[in-house]
């Protein structure tokens, strides 16, 4: 196995990814009685050097109840037929974690209404209003 890029900033190097094969429960027909092309891909996340600590953080909440008790991510993947695929699956499925928490969110800021839109909102009320008190009955006048 190969190291696993995730961009330019982080490499995972291919000794810290523990790889394991089973029997495949998806499709193959006779083949899936046969061959080990499920794949289990495991990567203890939670002590990892590797990545900085904000980064790390964003992982463990977006992911965290995909990480095991001893902090490991655990990725399987039967998807295909054959275990090379389901090991690329596997590594793809960690690259787009990775790289959808890699930059932090933006704080919203929060804002006030501008006295334009205070106006707009109470004068549809006001409309609303005389609308429906005009579908009433005519009073005793």
């Amino acid at each position: 196995m190969e190291n696993l890029v995730i961009n330019r900033r982080l490499t995972i190097p291919a000794s810290q990814l523990e790889v394991s094969y089973a029997r495949s429960s998806g499709p193959g027909g006779q083949n899936v009685n046969k061959v080990n092309s499920k794949v289990t891909l495991r990567w203890q996340v939670r002590d990892q050097p590797l990545i900085p600590d904000g980064w790390r953080d964003r992982f463990l909440t977006a992911f965290g109840t995909r990480v095991t008790i001893h902090g490991e991510i655990v990725l399987q993947s039967d998807r295909y037929r054959d275990a090379p695929r389901n090991l690329q699956d596997c590594c793809d499925k960690l690259q787009q974690m990775l790289l959808q928490v890699a930059v932090p969110q933006k704080a919203r800021r929060k804002t006030k209404p501008t006295l334009g839109s205070k106006k707009r909102r109470l004068d549809s009320k006001k409309r609303q209003s005389d609308k429906k008190r005009l579908r009433g009955r005519p009073g005793m006048d």
